[in-house]
């Protein structure tokens, strides 16, 4: 049993507050994992700009002078922003791969979190209250994010263990259930070049999106294969760039539910989960659908596609 939230706002004036309601929306949902807890948050850099969030069990080491290390291998300036054992690295986004190769040589037990123009991914042990006091997470402003409480079932207690997991670009996965195929996928995706860091089953849930769509899918059609492709129950909520995706599996026996306003679409495993949202009261609240894909962007019209279990 995990808690799943989400929440996509369609008014910017609430933005500076993303971090603040999704916070609120995780902290409710504490008895059904307090195991750990991570929260996925998007929000730009510049132009021409991309970010690593990295994690450290020893930042003040790790992070100690890496600023001025990683400017000088890369031969221009970056930023480093510590919170506690994270740290946002911006960099230029064609300095990338050498960025990622200066970070394994430099300081090899530094962990990417995630990568992305937008994404920012903060997890680890504990309470989410305790989880998100540690990162400030309720000042941070956005556009959209995730977030998971973990009650762990298929690996340990850890922080490459907690969710959200990062596999392609901007793109991250939180789940509730458990996929009975996860090892078998994870032994074809890694022959096929889709990095998987962890036993996890999510990871593998979130890798076989990437590798769909490095395939030519898009998220949508993804999500639609997931049906057919991975056994198991589950409730997948997934984030990109510009928006973010909910789908369940045929049998749909993992708690949802949904509501949505002028302001925002918010997702949560519970209703209760929702409640102090604003305008809560006068929202649409459904239960999506089993075997539904339901996916919302900033730059199209919102997406719901169905196929017979």
């Amino acid at each position: 049993m995990c808690g799943i939230v989400g929440l996509f706002l369609k008014d910017k004036s609430l933005e500076p507050c993303l971090g603040d309601m999704l916070t609120e929306m995780l902290i409710t949902m504490t008895d059904r994992g307090p195991d750990s807890a991570g929260i996925a948050i998007y929000r730009s850099v510049s132009a021409g700009h991309t970010k690593l969030t990295l994690q450290s069990d020893t930042p003040a080491k790790d992070f100690f002078g890496l600023e001025a290390d990683l400017s000088l291998a890369l031969g221009g300036a970056v930023s480093l922003a510590p919170v506690d054992t994270h740290a946002v690295l911006v960099i230029k986004a064609d300095d990338l791969p050498r960025a990622r190769a200066a970070l394994s040589r430099l300081r090899p037990s530094v962990r990417i979190m995630s990568s992305g123009d937008s994404l920012e991914i903060y997890k680890e042990v504990g309470l989410p209250k305790n989880v998100a006091q540690r990162f400030r997470l309720r000042s941070i402003s956005g556009t959209h994010g995730i977030g998971h409480t973990r009650m762990a079932t298929e690996s340990a207690v850890t922080t490459m263990g907690a969710h959200p997991f990062n596999t392609g670009p901007d793109q991250c996965l939180v789940h509730n259930g458990s996929l009975s195929n996860h090892n078998s996928w994870r032994r074809k995706l890694r022959r096929d070049g889709i990095h998987i860091e962890t036993e996890n089953d999510t990871e593998v849930g979130a890798a076989y999106l990437t590798w769909k769509m490095r395939h030519g899918a898009t998220l949508g059609e993804a999500l639609e294969s997931s049906l057919h492709d991975l056994d198991g129950f589950f409730t997948f909520v997934v984030g990109t760039k510009d928006g973010f995706g909910v789908v369940r599996d045929p049998i749909a026996c993992k708690p949802a539910v949904m509501a949505e306003t002028d302001q925002y679409v918010a997702f949560g495993s519970e209703y209760r989960a929702l409640v102090n949202l604003p305008g809560i009261g006068s929202a649409r609240v459904w239960e999506p659908e089993p075997a539904t894909v339901y996916f919302w962007t900033h730059s199209s019209p919102p997406l719901a596609t169905g196929r017979a279990a």
